[in-house]
């Protein structure tokens, strides 16, 4: 008898298509980036949240696990097509936060998939994205106001992502693009 694949060919081709949908996505944000963080560094945490898409996403849709770090790596590869030397910031992110993602899936042994199991990725996302981000632009040399501004956002940039990507995810599914 024949044992079905963890990573069917069909679950590979979701991932790679939610992948490279999001990569493109991720290749905006690195654009972006040079110009947010001189000018806006307040708002950073929106334009590096978009980066939790393709682990959403795919959970969202196929609900197994591994999928979230694939689908990240696939569009940290795409992203890098757009902004070659940021190629190892993409993959770093990826594996990051791919690697969280997954890693909350698991605490659950991959069998609870409600919103509020996402939504503790992003906050961890969101949590770690404000400390390294502080320091790496500086933001205790910037008014308390923008480092408020800053601190909420941060946080709140990979949750309102997080929410988007469900909202894919579930059109997704009810589209039949998950294995039945």
């Amino acid at each position: 008898m024949a044992t079905r694949p963890a990573l069917s060919t069909r679950t590979l081709l979701v991932c790679a298509a939610i992948g490279v949908a999001t990569g493109i996505l991720g290749g905006i944000a690195g654009w972006v980036t040079p110009v947010v963080i001189p000018t806006l560094p307040m708002i950073y945490g929106l334009v590096l949240g978009v980066h939790v898409l393709p682990g959403i996403i795919a959970q969202e849709v196929l609900r197994l696990p591994l999928v979230a770090l694939m689908t990240h790596v696939i569009a940290a590869l795409i992203s890098s097509a757009f902004n070659p030397a940021w190629a190892m910031r993409f993959i770093g992110t990826a594996l990051l936060f791919g690697a969280i993602q997954e890693g909350v899936a698991a605490l659950t042994r991959y069998r609870a998939w409600g919103a509020w199991r996402f939504f503790i990725s992003a906050v961890i996302i969101g949590a770690i994205v404000a400390v390294v981000v502080w320091f790496v632009v500086d933001m205790a040399a910037l008014d308390l106001w923008v480092r408020i501004v800053y601190l909420i956002v941060a946080v709140l940039g990979p949750v309102a992502w997080t929410a988007v990507g469900l909202a894919i995810g579930n059109s997704l599914r009810k589209a039949g693009v998950a294995a039945r």
